[in-house]
């Protein structure tokens, strides 16, 4: 039997933050012991974010190790100087109201604060690493971002000790749309470039979550990149799951996910109003985690929506699948903005495990579309297509949704995805072997 390989995964995010991200390095560290690696996680002991799911942290593997370092963040100075509670600092940016200490600290994040507010715990951190990684004999590390300064500790320890790394990027990083939100200079671009072909050019493999990214990456590394999904676990779903119901009394969409600013469910909002608004069947449509203020002004001034949207707020992950299996349909809201081809959401392989119909809004010719078009999953509809969406609707109530073949599901099986990563990192250590 071969020894199991320790591999060093650097992640910002880890339970009990919740999210996407979160979710894609706690499976991989689930499932890498079976195909020969041992993960380590080293991640922050007291990160600032706002979205919080306590119910992840039982989802890591006792086995797992996970070392948790000290790290400073800009936000807590920026909280001091307004004397006041800020829960999610990314709040300033929406506010249309900005105080001269809200532009202020926007203008120095955007041009001094590079590549993003993590950028402190670079330096400790790759110290820290650099004194402990002769005992603990790794073969390998990996870095996901955003946020990018996590890159730029897998560089920074990759020049120390010349060890395989892989760089995970879930989300561009020169090119993210992000970055056109902030008051940028030249100056400021131009090191975003400079540490983004650093990272490009010194790490072993690359990685990203779209066919989009993957090519838009390879466009400005001019190298190999290796496409590696999210995907879902057949262990998160309760045992038992149903199959879609049909013809219930009452028609119910489910939602999962963050409503922001670039995720505007609107459309989809006045389409719902058109479509059952006249007494044609029952509906009730329900937001699963967090809605923006303006949506929710914006459904509370409607006495309709008012009495059909209901908002359940934020749920543990393993709750959520309470809410998918009485669904008739899972409403699907993409990013209306330049990365948007290129978007795929996590829950969107949970969604298709479900085996309910879904809709989407976003690019019909983007990444996501194509997913839910190769698995006869449902539809997807441009945000304007309000006569599409409400044609949908009309036509779908009642309709009980498709089994997917286990073939169409399993490239997006957690433990098929996790294999294609240990093989990528038996690659670049020149290792191979598992372990069982």
């Amino acid at each position: 039997m071969d020894l199991p390989k320790r591999v060093l995964i650097i992640t910002y995010y880890w339970p009990p933050s919740a999210g996407s991200g979160v979710q894609r390095w706690l499976k991989f560290v689930k499932y890498l012991p079976e195909f020969g690696w041992e993960p380590v996680v080293f991640t922050p002991e007291n990160p600032d974010f706002e979205l919080k799911d306590p119910s992840l942290v039982k989802e890591v593997p006792a086995t797992a190790e996970v070392l948790r370092f000290p790290i400073w963040e800009p936000y807590q100075l920026l909280r001091w100087f307004k004397k006041e509670k800020i829960k999610d600092p990314a709040v300033i940016l929406e506010n249309r109201k900005k105080t001269l200490l809200d532009k202020l600290a926007i203008w120095l994040r955007a041009n001094f604060i590079l590549p993003d507010p993590r950028v402190y715990w670079v330096k400790p951190s790759v110290k820290f690493i650099a004194e402990m990684f002769e005992a603990n004999d790794f073969k390998a590390i990996v870095t996901t971002g955003p946020p990018h300064s996590m890159h730029l500790i897998g560089r920074n320890i990759k020049r120390k000790k010349n060890i395989p790394w892989i760089a995970d990027f879930r989300d561009p990083w020169s090119t993210w749309e992000f970055l056109d939100a902030l008051p940028m200079n030249g100056r400021a671009r131009k090191k975003h470039r400079e540490m983004e072909a650093s990272v490009f050019k010194e790490a072993d493999a690359i990685l990203t979550i779209s066919p989009t990214f993957k090519m838009e990456l390879e466009r400005i590394a001019n190298r190999k990149i290796y496409l590696l999904t999210n995907g879902f676990d057949r262990e998160d779903l309760p045992k038992g799951f149903p199959p879609a119901p049909e013809n219930t009394p009452v028609f119910e969409i489910v939602y999962s996910g963050v409503i922001d600013s670039i995720r505007d469910p609107l459309p989809f909002l006045q389409a719902l109003k058109k479509s059952f608004e006249k007494g044609e069947g029952k509906v009730r449509l329900t937001f699963v985690g967090k809605v923006s203020t303006s949506v929710i002004q914006y459904i509370e001034e409607d006495k309709w929506l008012t009495a059909h949207v209901f908002l359940a707020g934020y749920v543990s992950h393993a709750k959520v699948f309470e809410y998918y299996q009485r669904a008739n349909l899972l409403l699907l809201i993409l990013t209306h903005t330049k990365n948007a081809q290129g978007n795929i959401p996590g829950k969107l392989f949970e969604y298709l495990a479900t085996g309910r119909d879904i809709l989407a809004l976003g690019d019909p010719a983007g990444d996501t579309a194509q997913i839910i078009r190769q698995a006869d999953a449902g539809s997807v509809f441009k945000h304007e297509d309000i006569e599409g969406i409400s044609h949908f609707l009309t036509t779908v109530k009642g309709s009980a949704g498709k089994s997917r073949t286990a073939g169409q599901l399993e490239i997006y099986d957690r433990k098929t995805l996790t294999k294609q990563l240990a093989d990528i990192l038996d690659g670049i250590s020149g290792t191979s072997g598992t372990a069982h």
